[in-house]
């Protein structure tokens, strides 16, 4: 689809990276640029133990697929006018540059936009274009309120194990830079896409955050519950010690795992009848659901609440994940030029019809 289109990616770890792999996906032309000084992306480095210490990183290759890579030093300045020359024909140029670096190295958006009107200027900072804060994904988390609603009133606050911000602030910064490519179309200009990290995470507070700014609810750290529906977020252990965990959303849905499971009396029981009242009364109802989880193993009681409409999901280590022929088909594979095989998931899944 963007065959067309040349992406400059200026970026490191992985909210950047993560925008430049979507192109190269959407089949750009995207040219990463690494800091020679420096050995390339912080991320080479961020190793498990059991890798190689001569391989890529797992991290690294999450979101650097398809890229050609050029190591440059940004203050040297035969390598900046080799970053010129790429960006004078350049559609799209990505940064997350630290507060004063893109000036610093001339990177600029006003110096850019000089060498190439057209250029779209794709920027991530971490509390915004005035703040010279440095910014990672679990600072995010905490400051963003995330950590503090994560985790149980007894393990205190715990981060996502994902660097989610990162990935939603490239959601942002993506969307940004196609509603830029679509402008360019009218007015045959570019212009500067900004994100921060701080933006991105406290637009994604959705529900929790109306829960607050209509009602006064302070959510509270829950684990996996949900402040406003039971049994949803609820985990159970089967037969075979195995997880499930349900995400029963109404009245309706709530009969229908009371039939499946044989239970059929709690679905007019004064205390579970309604949402709300299961909202009150779900410790209660735990208890009395735990043991008819316990009495089944667990694909056996998956296949009977799945035939029954209920919403209810395994819940998968890694490697069971990846035995799913549906998680197999979003795997991409590339060698790298030193002969090491390289696996990531997608970044774009979804999918567009002919016409």
């Amino acid at each position: 689809m963007f065959s067309n289109l040349t992406v400059v990616e200026l970026a490191s770890v992985l909210a950047g990276p993560a925008v430049g792999m979507f192109f190269a996906e959407m089949g750009a032309r995207v040219v990463k640029v690494e800091n020679k000084y420096a050995g390339g992306d912080i991320t080479r480095t961020w190793k498990l133990p059991v890798e190689s210490p001569d391989a890529l990183s797992a991290y690294y290759c999450s979101v650097n697929w398809q890229k050609e890579i050029i190591f440059a030093d940004l203050l040297h300045l035969p390598d900046r006018q080799t970053v010129y020359q790429l960006l004078q024909t350049a559609d799209v140029v990505i940064t997350n540059f630290k507060h004063g670096d893109d000036i610093k190295f001339d990177m600029d958006y006003e110096t850019l936009k000089q060498i190439n009107p057209k250029l779209i200027y794709g920027q991530i900072t971490a509390f915004g274009t005035q703040s010279d804060r440095v910014g990672f994904d679990v600072i995010l988390q905490a400051e963003s309120g995330f950590m503090y609603m994560t985790g149980t009133p007894e393990s205190g606050p715990l981060k996502m194990p994902v660097a989610l911000i990162d990935l939603l602030a490239a959601h942002q910064l993506k969307e940004g830079i196609l509603a830029a490519l679509w402008q360019r179309e009218k007015t045959g200009l570019g212009c500067r896409v900004h994100v921060s990290l701080f933006d991105a995470a406290v637009a994604s507070l959705a529900n929790q955050a109306t829960n607050w700014l209509m009602c006064g609810h302070v959510p509270q750290p829950m684990g996996t519950l949900h402040p406003n529906i039971a049994p949803y977020g609820e985990v159970f252990t089967t037969a075979d010690a195995q997880g499930i965990v349900l995400a029963v959303g109404s009245d309706k849905q709530f009969a229908a795992l009371c039939r499946a499971l044989k239970l059929p009396h709690l679905a007019t029981d004064v205390r579970f009848a309604q949402n709300v009242e299961r909202v009150k009364n779900r410790h209660e109802l735990y208890k009395l659901l735990m043991p008819a989880f316990a009495a089944h193993p667990r694909q056996a009681l998956l296949q009977q609440l799945l035939a029954a409409q209920v919403p209810a999901g395994a819940i998968r280590t890694m490697p069971q994940v990846f035995e799913l022929p549906e998680a197999q088909n979003l795997l991409l594979h590339q060698t790298t030029p030193q002969g090491q095989p390289t696996t990531r998931v997608k970044t774009t899944v979804f999918t567009l019809s002919d016409t």
